[in-house]
């Protein structure tokens, strides 16, 4: 009772919930008026006020943001640096970027037999066992395996279609020395990343079709290049966060591939923008914007997240 009071439920509603489980309606009463009373459920009530601010302020922007129509993913060709930052980075909105990987070698020779012939006695870490726990994208340690690039390979040229398991940005493979020559085959888009290109400021994503990220949200600004294969994406906005019902700080309870109307009702109010990002192509991920991600092919993806600016990237604090 305290918490949908501190919510604004109305003494009314509260009073209605608790007689049609069966309570008196004088107890009822009594024990609304008690709780109203008490000085913690007044505390939470004021702090309860400051979030239905927050919530109308994240609602009006939300409309704001329909009523621009900018209610698609953009895919745009040869955008230069100039635009991206301006429109895109500082508008903090999602883009699909076209042609800024015309001249990567990794275009031209990735493939799993290329990884398997160049790197295949390389260790790499993969997340495996991902089917027998639906909390696997947020206990990544409970998951990790090593095994070497060859014998990946093998699993996924076998597997079919699978979550079961994925090499993640988690595992950080291109830390590895034996990588160092794939490293090689990818380029900085001129003028958006910085082209120094550490090992540190990027990460490989590599699995067979039917690998899927859940509705989470990253805490900085993403760059994501796909090199093999194809994949399904679906974003909601950052302002939208009090509509996808969040768990464990970045994740969310909502299943976007099939939504649960009955379970999560608030989430049929997100404005859910879509698309299926191809070989070739740049998805930037604004920091704090909620995505799903599912691969329809042998994917193999690298994501950047050191971009050229004069402060580096902005990143989301996370409330402790």
């Amino acid at each position: 009772m305290a918490e949908n009071l501190a919510l604004g439920v109305s003494t009314e509603d509260a009073r209605q919930v608790l007689v049609n489980a069966g309570v008196e309606d004088a107890l009822a009463r009594q024990e609304i008026a008690a709780a109203q009373a008490h000085p913690y459920v007044a505390g939470a009530r004021r702090i309860g006020r400051r979030y239905e601010w927050l919530e109308a302020l994240a609602d009006l922007y939300a409309e704001l943001h329909r009523q621009s129509g900018e209610v698609r993913l953009e895919k745009r060709r040869d955008l230069s640096p100039e635009e991206f930052f301006s429109r895109y980075y500082f508008g903090h909105r999602p883009v699909v970027l076209q042609g800024h990987m015309e001249d990567w070698p990794a275009m031209r020779r990735w493939s799993l037999s290329d990884f398997s012939e160049r790197f295949g006695d390389v260790e790499v870490e993969i997340m495996s066992g991902r089917n027998t726990n639906p909390d696997h994208a947020s206990q990544p340690d409970k998951h990790r395996q090593v095994v070497s690039l060859r014998e990946y390979v093998r699993r996924v040229e076998a597997a079919g279609e699978t979550n079961d398991f994925y090499m993640v940005p988690r595992n950080e493979n291109w830390k590895r020395d034996g990588l160092a020559r794939l490293r090689e085959d990818i380029r900085a888009p001129a003028g958006i990343i910085d082209p120094e290109l550490r090992p540190d400021m990027t990460t490989l994503l590599l699995g067979p079709p039917g690998t899927v990220t859940p509705l989470h949200h990253d805490n900085m600004n993403v760059l994501l290049a796909q090199v093999m294969g194809r994949k399904h994406v679906r974003l909601v906005p950052s302002f939208q966060r009090h509509l996808v019902y969040p768990r464990h700080g970045t994740f969310s309870e909502v299943d976007a591939a099939l939504p649960d109307p009955a379970r999560f009702p608030l989430y049929g109010e997100a404005t859910v923008l879509e698309a299926v990002v191809e070989p070739g192509e740049m998805l930037f991920l604004p920091v704090g914007w909620w995505h799903w991600v599912r691969a329809l092919d042998v994917s193999a993806s690298v994501t950047f997240h050191h971009f050229q600016l004069p402060g580096g990237n902005t990143h989301l604090r996370t409330p402790q």
